[in-house]
C-alpha cells in the first residue's frame, strides 16, 4: 500500500458507512469503466496510517477513521473526482473525507470544484483549437499578402499594356 501511495499523486478518501454491497460493486464498476489508472479499495485504518508516512498522501493521515475507502488516480484526478461525486449524489452514504491532488491537501468542500474542472483530454482539445485558430489566422494573413501582390502585379501589367497600346499607334 505504501508503494501505491508513493506512486499516486491523486488520492481521495471516502466514508462508505451504510452503503449496500450492491452499490459498492456498482461504484467499483463505474471506476473501472472510467479509466485504467483508477483504483478503489477499502483499507484498514491503522495499516493505511502507517503506509502514508513519508508519502505525498501523508496530509490525509488523520482522516483514516471509521469505515474508509481509498480512490486512487495516477494521472487524471478530474475523471475520478467526477465519478465519485456523481455516485455520491445518488448514494449519500458515500462521503468525502478529504483528498490529496498534485501533492496538496483538498478538503471535502473543494472536491466538487475539482470535479467541475475540464479533464486533460478536454483541455488538450481546447489548446489545440486555440493553436489551430492562430495558425489559420497566420495562413490567412500570408495568403492575403500573396493575393494582394498578385492583384497588384496584374494591375501593373494591365497599366503597361494600356500604355503600350496607347503609344504604339502614335509611334507608327
Amino acid at each position: 500500500m505504501a508503494n501505491e501511495f508513493r506512486q499516486s499523486s491523486h488520492v481521495f478518501l471516502l466514508s462508505f458507512e451504510g452503503l449496500p454491497v450492491e452499490k459498492d460493486w456498482e461504484l467499483r464498476r463505474r471506476i473501472r469503466e472510467a479509466g485504467a489508472g483508477l483504483k478503489y479499495r477499502v483499507v484498514k485504518n491503522r495499516l493505511a496510517q502507517l503506509a502514508v508516512q513519508g508519502t505525498p498522501i501523508e496530509p490525509l493521515r488523520d482522516q483514516f477513521k471509521g469505515m474508509t475507502a481509498v480512490a486512487i488516480s495516477r494521472d487524471e484526478p478530474v475523471i475520478l473526482a467526477r465519478v465519485l461525486r456523481d455516485f455520491s449524489r445518488d448514494n449519500p452514504q458515500l462521503a468525502f473525507k478529504g483528498a490529496v491532488v498534485e501533492g496538496r491537501f483538498v478538503d471535502p468542500a473543494h472536491i466538487e470544484t475539482i470535479a467541475n474542472l475540464p479533464g486533460r483530454p478536454e483541455l488538450m482539445a481546447k489548446i489545440m483549437g486555440v493553436v489551430n485558430s492562430q495558425a489559420q489566422q497566420i495562413v490567412n494573413a500570408v495568403h492575403g499578402v500573396v493575393r494582394n501582390l498578385v492583384v497588384m502585379l496584374g494591375q501593373i501589367r494591365d497599366q503597361k499594356a494600356k500604355q503600350e497600346g496607347a503609344t504604339t499607334p502614335t509611334d507608327a
